[in-house]
C-alpha cells in the first residue's frame, strides 16, 4: 500500500496585521498555485490556517509565508493522509481568529505561559506539578469535540462554542483555586486565550498546553489521553498516530 501523499498543516501565530485585504490575496494567489485546499483566517490579532496538499507545495507554501517577519517563527502541526480533507480553498478575513468576544485579552500583547508536551506527561504521571501542587486539566472545546477524547480526568465545562468559556469560567472560577490548570485545545489556540483571560480573572497558577493536543500526540503519542482528536475537516477524528480514527 502507498504511503499517504497529502501532507496536512495546522498552524496559528497571533501578531498585529494592518495589511488584511493585501495580505489575504497574497496568500490566496500562493496557495492557489500550489493547488493547496484548506482555510486560512486572518484578523488584526493574527493568522490560523489549515491546508493540505502535496508534500513540496505545502512545505514551500510554508516557507514563503516565513519569509514575512509577521511569521518568521510560524510553527505547524504535521499529519499525513490519503487524499486532501478539503474540498476548496478559502482565505477569510475576520473579527478574531478564535472568537471569544473579550476584547481585554490580547495574545498579540503577550502570549500565556505554557507547558511543553513531555512535561505536561511527566506531570501526569503524578497528578502533580514540579511545585507540588494537584494539576487540573481543563478542555477549552466544545462539548462534542471533548465527546471524541480527552485527557483522562479532564474538566469540561460543556461549550457549545468557544465564546461561552468567559461566563463558564466566571461560574466555576472557584473550582480551580490551589491548582495548577493546564488549558488544552486541539491546536493550541483556544487554549491561549482561555489561558490570558483566566490569569486576567486572578486565576494564580495557570498554563496553556503547548501546540495543544496535535503537538502532544506528536510528541507523547496517547499517554493519559483517552479517545482521538477531532478535528474539523473530512478525517473527523484523529488516532494518536495523526491517522483517522476508526468510525
Amino acid at each position: 500500500m502507498p504511503s499517504p501523499a497529502v501532507l496536512n498543516l495546522a498552524a496559528y501565530r497571533f501578531v498585529a496585521l494592518d495589511d488584511l485585504e493585501a495580505l489575504r490575496e497574497r496568500l490566496l494567489s500562493q496557495a492557489q498555485a500550489r493547488a493547496l485546499k484548506g482555510s486560512v483566517l486572518l484578523a488584526e490579532e493574527g493568522i490560523n490556517l489549515f491546508l493540505a496538499g502535496a508534500e513540496a507545495d505545502a512545505r514551500s507554501f510554508l516557507s514563503w509565508l516565513r519569509g514575512d517577519a509577521r511569521f518568521a517563527d510560524l510553527q505547524a502541526k504535521e499529519s499525513w493522509s490519503e487524499r486532501p480533507p478539503f474540498q476548496r480553498l478559502r482565505v477569510k478575513l475576520k473579527r478574531e481568529i478564535i472568537r471569544m468576544d473579550h476584547p481585554t485579552v490580547r495574545p498579540v500583547d503577550a502570549r500565556a505561559p505554557a507547558v511543553d508536551a513531555a512535561t505536561l506527561a511527566r506531570w501526569l504521571d503524578t497528578g502533580r506539578c514540579d511545585a507540588g501542587r494537584p494539576l487540573l486539566m481543563l478542555d477549552t472545546r466544545n462539548g462534542f469535540e471533548v465527546d471524541a477524547g480527552r485527557f483522562a480526568g479532564a474538566i469540561d465545562w460543556r461549550l457549545e462554542r468557544f465564546g461561552e468559556f468567559p461566563a463558564a469560567l466566571a461560574a466555576h472560577r472557584a473550582e480551580l483555586a490551589g491548582k495548577t490548570v493546564v488549558s488544552y485545545c486541539t491546536g493550541g489556540i483556544r487554549c491561549e486565550k482561555a489561558a490570558l483571560l483566566m490569569r486576567e480573572q486572578g486565576v494564580e497558577h495557570v498554563l496553556q498546553l503547548d501546540g495543544g493536543i496535535l503537538q502532544y500526540f506528536q510528541t507523547v503519542g496517547a499517554r493519559h489521553y483517552e479517545g482521538g482528536c477531532f478535528v474539523f475537516d473530512e478525517r473527523g477524528t484523529l488516532d494518536a498516530d495523526l491517522q483517522p480514527a476508526p468510525a
